[in-house]
């Protein structure tokens, strides 16, 4: 197995390693038996978000970012990945995917703090790509700002990625939210009324549904809001907090609730306020 290190070396004599790493590794099953999937997140960087908890570079370095992705992808109990095509690509020449479903991070122009940002159109993996890649599906952010004339463009775009997706027979991912701007800053509704509403609306995109999952923020009274779909749930991290006590109490919680399959989760295991990543991945494993 390759260093990190030694990535840029085989990027630039051999690029095609990366697409045999794909091709060839092993590929990634569903719990069984009613357990939960565990799903490492690594998609921020495409963004441009570098943040994690106080420090505003922590994702800065990309063998930092990979090191912390491989120790939480070793620990037991977790089966996925979810990220952009160059970390994924790191990862599987690392050798660091065996055995683990992966997920394409599709949508990554949405740059925060930018006037454009609702206009979060297709810069990553596309559905084709991804179907080319072996992956096992895609996710898209569906940011729904209802005084941007952008949104429904986004809706349209979310419903032809759940389209090819079906078709192809890959997993969709929905990550939806209603959002409005503040000071400038397009800010997500958590309230249980907006994420019920960002669930009915994500849920009826595209020609079908079978094969769509949804991301979702843990928030307040999660049993009514869970009520809003039959679609399997995926609860996202966030960010990182110094005190994660709050936010494990509501995974615990929502765990137990019929339509939520598991956890995706990014800087919260990748980069805990104690900086002990197999720690945080064995914590969250012991909850599920």
């Amino acid at each position: 197995m390759i260093s990190p290190a030694d990535l840029t070396h085989l990027r630039f004599t051999d690029p095609e390693a990366v697409a045999r790493a794909l091709a060839e590794r092993s590929p990634g099953q569903l719990p069984n038996d009613g357990g939960k999937l565990l799903v490492i997140a690594a998609d921020h960087t495409g963004r441009g978000v570098l943040r994690a908890g106080s420090d505003p570079l922590a994702m800065a370095s990309r063998e930092v970012l990979l090191e912390r992705c491989m120790t939480a992808l070793s620990r037991p109990g977790v089966g996925g990945f979810l990220g952009t095509p160059d970390v994924v690509e790191d990862l599987a020449a690392l050798g660091a995917l065996e055995g683990k479903l992966v997920f394409g991070s599709m949508n990554r122009s949405g740059l925060p703090g930018s006037v454009s940002e609702v206009d979060d159109r297709i810069t990553a993996w596309t559905a084709g790509a991804i179907v080319q890649a072996g992956l096992d599906g895609g996710k898209l952010l569906l940011r729904m700002d209802l005084a941007d004339p952008h949104t429904p463009a986004m809706l349209e775009q979310a419903a032809r990625a759940v389209d090819e997706l079906a078709s192809a027979g890959k997993t969709v991912i929905l990550e939806p939210f209603i959002s409005y701007r503040e000071d400038g800053n397009l800010v997500n509704d958590l309230s249980p009324e907006s994420v019920m509403r960002s669930i009915t609306v994500a849920s009826a995109l595209g020609h079908t549904s079978a094969r769509t999952w949804l991301k979702l923020p843990c928030v307040p009274q999660m049993e009514q809001v869970l009520k809003a779909t039959t679609l399997p749930v995926m609860l996202l991290g966030g960010p990182v907090l110094p005190d994660m006590s709050q936010k494990m109490e509501c995974w615990t919680h929502s765990l137990r609730l019929p339509q939520v399959k598991g956890l995706a989760i990014g800087r919260a295991l990748l980069f805990p306020p104690d900086g002990d990543v197999a720690g945080a991945v064995d914590r969250i494993v012991e909850v599920m």
